[in-house]
């Protein structure tokens, strides 16, 4: 019995000697993105009248046995049961306490996490008042910080070792994509009139995210749209139009795009293929001009068949289809003279 006695007491003595006392806590930061840093408690206790530091842009937590207790702002603090008052309470302690204890301390970085990076993985589709049903796509930046440690602690730490930014990052961008779907769905302000109203579309959306980074303990400090665009082929499809609308005559658009066939196929004269391209584009831009007729003249009226007899014999030319557009042409035409295809 004794020596069972003496065992025990020898190895409560060797487990009081293997701890260790820590007299002065702090967090020297390791680098950009840091959130949260709990402190290694592994076989050690806090002493009484022990140090803790919090440097500027840091709060400190204490937790017991899972219940936060007291947080710590910026400054040297001593600890003792005057300026750790809910947990002295949690521990029933005394005013003459003077015993180490053990508690978990997690450090918060309260700095301004900038240029954090947000955007649309896929088009947004939106019912446009001019264009119908619209995909676009939007991108920009936000930066926030921890302005409530209790709640950062209770949704998003836990008893995790550290928190980086990229913990959040998916989390936060889902958000703020959500929302900006929402307000697209509802916003009845045309695609052409977005760019100039960017400023409203930023405000709204800033109000609208807010609540949502306030249930995490973090603090919306900035959030910017910095562009509303069209995927590529509803741009192209969009320069077009504006094209079309900018020459205001169907004609004249024609006119150029003729002359543009014939200076590419100018600068590419090598090979049947590119003669072909300038012979049918000449051939259209000559038909355009017809069409239109030159400057200062009227258009001439068409020419009338000398006779029936030579009417019928040019419909009864041999013909064939172009096997690049299909449009009809001379049986013996060795290119097109709608498209310049080579036959």
């Amino acid at each position: 019995m004794l020596a069972s006695l003496w065992v025990e007491g020898f190895v409560s003595f060797g487990q009081f000697l293997s701890k260790q006392f820590i007299r002065v806590i702090q967090w020297n930061e390791g680098g950009d993105g840091a959130l949260s840093y709990r402190y290694p408690m592994q076989d050690m206790e806090i002493e009484n009248g022990g140090q803790l530091t919090v440097r500027e842009s840091q709060l400190a937590l204490f937790v017991n046995e899972g219940k936060i207790a007291d947080v710590f702002g910026p400054g040297l603090h001593t600890l003792n049961t005057r300026n750790l008052p809910i947990l002295t309470d949690l521990m029933n302690w005394g005013k003459d306490f003077e015993s180490p204890f053990k508690s978990d301390v997690y450090f918060f970085s309260t700095r301004l996490e900038i240029d954090q990076k947000w955007g649309t993985p896929s088009p947004i589709t939106i019912r446009d008042k001019e264009f119908g049903m619209v995909r676009l796509r939007a991108f920009g930046n936000y930066s926030y910080r921890i302005a409530d440690p209790r709640k950062f602690f209770t949704e998003v730490t836990g008893t995790r070792e550290h928190v980086v930014v990229a913990d959040l990052d998916g989390q936060l961008s889902t958000m703020i994509v959500a929302r900006m779907t929402a307000i697209f769905a509802g916003s009845e302000i045309s695609f052409l009139d977005m760019a100039a109203n960017l400023g409203a579309l930023t405000e709204k959306v800033t109000a609208d995210v807010r609540p949502g980074f306030a249930a995490l303990g973090l603090e919306l400090s900035q959030f910017v749209v910095e562009s509303v665009s069209l995927p590529d082929d509803l741009q192209k499809v969009f320069d077009q139009r504006i094209g079309v609308n900018m020459a205001g005559d169907l004609g004249k658009l024609t006119q150029f795009e003729a002359a543009e066939s014939l200076e590419e196929a100018a600068q590419n004269s090598g090979g049947t293929a590119g003669m072909g391209v300038g012979l049918g584009a000449g051939a259209a831009m000559a038909q355009a001009l017809m069409g239109q007729g030159l400057p200062g003249q009227m258009p001439s009226p068409a020419a009338k068949p000398a006779s029936t007899a030579a009417a019928a014999a040019g419909t009864a030319t041999e013909t064939k289809f172009c096997i690049e557009c299909g449009k009809p042409m001379p049986e013996r035409a060795k290119f097109c003279p709608a498209c310049g295809q080579a036959q």
